[in-house]
């Protein structure tokens, strides 16, 4: 297991908008925190002086990934990396999992090679919502590549497909493509968990019972098709539209935290 023990170290995350935070905005809107910033707050804690950068962009492919943040972040020499990629991919009709699974593997390596400990995700189980559930065979193929290749390189493994309380469509932003706040939370608790720090939370905990009475059965399904007919016409339609235009939400975004800097002013 990773080193969590008190002492100065370094945290780069890597990835796309999940790793960015989006859905977990900051009160004062100066941007999104998300579980790698929850993390990092975390681990801060245990290693005064900890320096942190997130290279994560929005809509950015693996070999986008790959190919422009791995790079930098095996340039930077920080001692623990994580690593999420692969969903936008994943989403596309030709995505390829056995082929996705060789270019990260190719991505771990690097960072491995470079002396860095290596924080895998797998992807999210997509059962809880319609339409986004038909690529969860192709999503399922690709988290049985990433098992294998973080159990052969040595890689600590966060597995959100197990993480039964992200059914819950609470979890999650209106998009349902991002996690809402609570949802980061949960992940930031279960990376922590896998790396050794103390945690007081249980990211395990159900989300309180919604109660339906029978004669509302009926209701809630029809409201349920509804939400399912705005999420297609304001999120799933733009989506579509931005592909076949070839843009990406994150064309022009720059990563939120690029430099390997102290978490907390008090730990210059």
């Amino acid at each position: 297991m990773w080193d969590a023990m008190p002492g100065t170290g370094a945290f780069v995350a890597l990835g796309d908008s999940f790793t960015e935070g989006i859905g977990d905005p900051y009160p004062d809107g100066s941007g999104y925190r998300g579980w790698a910033d929850r993390f990092a707050e975390r681990l801060a804690v245990g290693r005064p002086g900890l320096r942190y950068a997130n290279l994560a962009v929005r809509g950015q492919l693996l070999r986008e990934v790959a190919d422009d943040q791995v790079p930098r972040a095996v340039a930077m020499a920080p001692d623990l990396v994580s690593l999420a990629a692969g969903g936008n991919d994943l989403l596309r009709p030709r995505a390829d999992p056995d082929a996705m699974a060789r270019a990260f593997d190719e991505a771990v390596a690097r960072l491995c090679q470079a002396g860095c400990q290596v924080l895998v995700f797998t992807g999210f189980d997509p059962r809880t919502f319609p339409l986004i559930r038909l690529i969860r065979g192709k999503i399922a193929a690709y988290n049985m590549h990433l098992r294998a290749i973080a159990h052969q390189r040595g890689c600590l493994l966060v597995d959100l497909w197990s993480m039964r309380a992200l059914a819950d469509p609470r979890a999650w932003s209106l998009d349902r493509l991002h996690l809402a706040p609570d949802g980061h939370r949960r992940v930031a608790l279960r990376a922590s968990e896998v790396v050794g720090l103390p945690v007081e939370e249980d990211w395990r905990e159900p989300f309180p019972p919604v109660p339906v009475l029978p004669r509302h059965r009926a209701t809630a399904w029809l409201a349920a098709r509804r939400a399912d007919a705005g999420w297609a016409r304001e999120h799933a339609a733009p989506w579509v539209a931005r592909r076949l235009r070839g843009v990406s939400t994150g064309d022009g975004v720059p990563p939120k935290r690029p430099e390997l800097l102290p978490l907390f002013p008090q730990a210059l």
